[in-house]
């Protein structure tokens, strides 16, 4: 049912009674027009699922406000499932081509920010445990006072974000709710749903913080659309730094990403550390991170953390995010995300490929069943093969090591990336990069497509990186590695990074890079040893 800007999706076995309890609700009283899905062949499972969808679809849509809350459903699977699904798609064709309820396809919806970052999400098993034990500690520890941190762990895919995304969302609808009104389906959160856990969360401060600028801007626009969130509570290191109230919780995402004191982006943020760390702390000591910012700053934290997606010098170290696991672990806060969301391959697609790109690679190669994925000796072909699928699903992108200088940051008609009749430009934005007009014919960083989903990756493995035939192992040539920021020592600290300490760097960037295809990735390397070396695990 929906008016000209809201709609609300509900599942019933008594459609008249559920619309009575609705029109009595003062958050549905502008609704106007109820549509009912009937078909003699659904069961609770299908109704349960079917609501999920469309909830999902009109989230990701942004035509409507979605009404709803996110107590939601497991992703369970059930019988005859797939065939469903097809339904599912007919029902959304009608309600889009003679409702004009959606102005997008559904392989548009699909693809877009608002969808992968919605908070109307179907968790799977490990994430539907995490958030269920989460919020119990949680609860506990607002009625005792005691302060608390809290971990998810999980390689690239897992779903680490939808996790702090659903929460935040979820914390919401439980503190909103109106205890006369019923749950919107059968949900293992509904024991949270109570009175007591709402005046709990009553006056709770949250935010959640993102380290990265792009990612940090689309997770903004979702919330700006979602009701009970708001783009307001999205925040940076610094300014988590500056605030003068405290927050009661902060969810990071990618935490791994937090910096340590070094030299920052800019002289004014190097400013900013420093006054931060007096601020908190009363001193500008090295040894502060805005790991701590944001522990001083907040009673309670949930961090989001892949100490393999850590990328420049400048991130957390090592010894920190180890000590940060292995506190949690031994307080019973340590959440591991096992299944893997983005990947549609059978095996262990995110462990082969950093072992591949390790000194220690896999004794035979594997055959990723249903997984798309090429080694290419021409570049010139893995282009046409990505603009091919870009025309057949969407959301195909080229990108590479950060082994090219940026030229055409300052000269629009320089390209970065040649090679040999190949001439390509790095991303002209580093804001929403992936979605923006050029995107196709461009190729991205690290710094634009890290926490983003593609269906296809084509992955330019540039001479960053090569293969000594000699000793037989790959290293890092600094000569052809043109992030400055990912070079940089750190004087400071009084730490020089060797070749050996970039190379590990530098492996996790193209872990991050060749993890990021849903339906498939491709392989392009530029160095002809380095090349003859990974081809056998492709």
């Amino acid at each position: 049912m929906n008016s000209d800007t809201e709609v609300y999706v509900g599942e019933s076995i008594n459609a008249e009674g559920r619309m009575r309890q609705h029109l009595d609700s003062e958050a549905k009283q502008g609704l106007k027009t109820v549509r009912v899905v009937l078909d003699e062949t659904f069961n609770k499972s299908a109704c349960l699922d079917l609501e999920s969808f469309l909830i999902r679809m009109f989230s990701g849509d942004g035509t409507l406000t979605v009404l709803n809350n996110n107590a939601g459903i497991t992703d369970a699977a059930y019988y005859e499932r797939d065939s469903y699904r097809k339904t599912f798609e007919q029902v959304f064709q009608q309600l889009r081509d003679q409702e004009h309820l959606f102005q997008r396809t559904l392989p548009e919806i699909i693809n877009s920010d608002l969808f992968k970052l919605s908070p109307f999400k179907a968790l799977n098993h490990d994430q539907a445990i995490a958030v269920e034990d989460i919020l119990e500690g949680l609860f506990t520890d607002l009625e005792s006072g005691d302060p608390s941190t809290v971990v998810v762990q999980g390689n690239p895919g897992t779903g680490k974000t939808v996790v702090a995304i659903y929460l935040l969302k979820l914390l919401e609808d439980i503190r909103r709710h109106d205890p006369e009104e019923p749950l919107d389906s059968d949900s293992i959160f509904s024991d949270f749903f109570t009175t007591g856990h709402a005046e709990l969360l009553t006056s709770l401060n949250v935010g959640i913080v993102v380290p990265q600028q792009s990612l940090r801007e689309s997770i903004s626009r979702v919330f700006a659309l979602t009701p009970g969130l708001s783009k307001d509570i999205v925040h940076t290191p610094f300014s988590v730094g500056e605030r003068e109230k405290p927050f009661d919780l902060l969810i990071v995402d990618e935490a791994h990403r937090l910096n340590q004191r070094a030299n920052q982006a800019s002289g004014p943020q190097n400013t900013k550390f420093a006054e931060i760390n007096k601020k908190l702390f009363g001193s500008d000591d090295s040894h502060w991170t805005q790991l701590d910012w944001i522990t001083q700053q907040s009673k309670h934290t949930i961090l989001m953390l892949d100490t393999g997606q850590s990328v420049r010098p400048a991130d957390l170290p090592a010894h920190v995010t180890e000590a940060v696991l292995a506190e949690a672990s031994s307080a019973g806060r340590l959440y591991p995300l096992t299944s893997q969301m983005r990947i549609l391959a059978e095996q262990d697609y995110v462990g082969y490929i950093r072992a591949a790109l390790s000194n220690t690679p896999p004794m035979n190669r594997e055959a990723f069943t249903g997984y798309d994925l090429q080694f290419f000796s021409d570049l010139g072909s893995m282009r046409r093969e990505i603009l091919r699928r870009e025309t057949e699903h969407g959301l195909s992108r080229l990108v590479a090591g950060f082994a090219w200088p940026w030229r055409s940051k300052k000269d629009k008609r320089a390209f970065d990336i040649e090679i040999g009749a190949e001439q390509l430009r790095w991303n002209s934005t580093q804001r929403d990069w992936i979605s923006s007009r050029d995107s196709v014919h461009e190729v991205g960083s690290i710094h634009t497509v890290q926490g983003y989903d593609l269906n296809y990756a084509g992955v330019i493995i540039g001479e960053d990186i090569r293969f000594d035939p000699v000793e037989q192992r790959i290293v890092f040539d600094r000569a052809n590695y043109h992030d400055k920021k990912g070079r940089e020592n750190n004087p400071r600290l009084g730490i020089t990074y060797s070749d050996d300490d970039l190379l590990r760097y530098v492996q996790n960037v193209y872990t991050v890079l060749l993890t990021r295809g849903i339906l498939g990735t491709y392989v392009y390397v530029v160095d002809p040893a380095l090349r003859d070396h990974l081809q056998k695990f492709f």
